[in-house]
């Protein structure tokens, strides 16, 4: 049996796959412990989303459960207009998309395509300064980074794998007091 992957692990794997490790040490601790200020704020972020009171309009679905059959993906959507068929993802502040922001989406997508719903298009909000950015369906290179990404998930072991050290990466990890890596 497939091993399935947690949609909002896709970002984190890209940030540092070690973290995804690092984040099951810290599970059973109050978030508070390890939590900074930009976990905080994506947090409250997504409580409207959790809670359903981002609006109640009945054209935009909420927090849905989604899962990919084909990728072995599991999570849930921040946001779906019913009337524009536009699938938004929402992050605190939006300075420059990454990988991982993409890849997080499309694996939404996914996930909503084969749930029957139409999808025309891809948006991740900023909320601290209220811009919507589109972004491009998957095709093409970005479409295959994304599945050789999910691939390299599926076989990534703390043991056996190599990642390089970014110590730009590693100073801003909110793991980086347990991580020996970050050490180095």
């Amino acid at each position: 049996m497939e091993e399935i992957i947690q949609i909002s692990k896709i970002n984190d794997f890209i940030f540092c796959p070690y973290s995804i490790y690092l984040h099951g040490v810290y599970e059973s601790f109050h978030e508070s412990i390890y939590h900074e200020d930009p976990q905080r704020k994506g947090k409250i972020v997504h409580e409207t989303i959790e809670s359903g009171t981002y609006s109640s309009a009945k054209r935009y679905l909420q927090g849905l459960s989604v899962y990919s059959s084909k990728y072995h993906l599991v999570g849930k959507i921040d946001i779906y207009d019913t009337k524009e068929k536009a699938l938004i993802e929402r992050k605190y502040k939006i300075k420059k998309i990454f990988d991982g922001h993409l890849y997080q989406l499309y694996a939404q997508y996914f996930g909503l395509k084969e749930l029957g719903y139409d999808v025309k298009k891809l948006y991740i909000h900023s909320l601290s300064d209220n811009k919507r950015y589109r972004v491009d369906l998957p095709a093409g290179y970005r479409f295959q980074m994304f599945e050789t990404v999910l691939d390299l998930m599926k076989t990534y072991s703390t043991e056996n794998s190599m990642h390089p050290i970014n110590p730009k990466k590693c100073a801003m990890c909110i793991y980086r007091q347990l991580c020996h890596k970050a050490l180095c």
